[in-house]
């Protein structure tokens, strides 16, 4: 194999899935190394376990951003490069139909945090960024400041349910609540909405009769912990292509969606 990938993690609370990256780096799984993992959280667990293992971490506090902008929002200064505008029309995070003036400062507050966020992670330079258990949505100014190269998405993410169902933060619970016979998780890459980029992977489990939130929780988990390094690795072997691909239905309506492609390996011999 070639020089190993460099893998940059931001997570929000115990960095569950985080452990299973770093552990498959370790034991060789996938061809890469966890150079940093940052968080928005000053109480992730996850940050200091990171920090045992001598992987560099940092921190910026959203909620200490978001509530002092609310009071003294004259204290803050917006990145040179920062266009509301642009971001506004780009983001599908927030309905059209949103308070003008709701819009205006969730942008503004975001990208405030995401600009210290990009700051702290200049001086690790990397090739991936994966969100495990990272709980806040990206907007425009940071995803397209990591997404340099048009189509070629360096920013993945897991989410606990099988996507596009059950976008948000408690997948798990949500599919339960449903009365689903199925559930699971999956791996995407982040666009500008909420957990609706382009799907990698995807993983199920059965949800019975005798099973609780909590039950199909740790039924989930186990999966990710498998799924996350295994769409890394596929990543890491430059196998994930993003194709947008047309539709047209039996009534002529046209169509577009953006898949994910894996190219399979040649494991011809050279002699073949």
């Amino acid at each position: 194999m070639g020089k190993k990938i460099k893998i940059g993690g931001l997570i929000s609370g115990t960095g569950t899935n985080m452990d299973a990256i770093i552990k498959a780096c370790e034991e060789g799984r996938i061809d890469g190394e966890v150079i940093f993992v940052g968080s928005d959280n000053p109480n992730a667990k996850g940050l200091e376990k990171a920090g045992k293992k001598g992987i560099p971490t940092f921190m910026v506090n959203y909620s200490e951003i978001i509530q002092n902008f609310k009071h003294s929002p004259e204290e803050y200064f917006f990145p040179d490069d920062f266009d509301l505008e642009d971001i506004k029309i780009k983001q599908s995070l927030l309905n059209r139909g949103t308070d003008a003036k709701k819009v205006s400062i969730f942008i503004e507050t975001r990208a405030i945090a995401e600009a210290a966020l990009l700051e702290k992670m200049k001086a690790y330079p990397f090739d991936l960024l994966v969100l495990a258990g990272f709980m806040r949505n990206l907007t425009p100014y940071f995803i397209d400041r990591v997404n340099t190269t048009p189509g070629k998405p360096r920013i993945m993410n897991i989410h606990p349910a099988l996507l596009p169902a059950f976008p948000g933060v408690d997948g798990y619970g949500d599919t339960f609540r449903y009365g689903c016979k199925v559930g699971g998780c999956t791996v995407h890459f982040i666009d500008y909405g909420e957990d609706s980029g382009p799907i990698i992977g995807q993983r199920t489990f059965p949800i019975t009769e005798t099973d609780t939130i909590d039950s199909i929780k740790q039924k989930g988990l186990a999966l990710e912990y498998q799924l996350y390094p295994e769409c890394i690795r596929l990543f890491v072997e430059n196998r994930l292509t993003c194709v947008k691909m047309t539709y047209t239905d039996d009534h002529g309506n046209i169509s577009q969606r953006t898949v994910v492609k894996i190219a399979q390996i040649d494991i011809r011999s050279s002699d073949d």
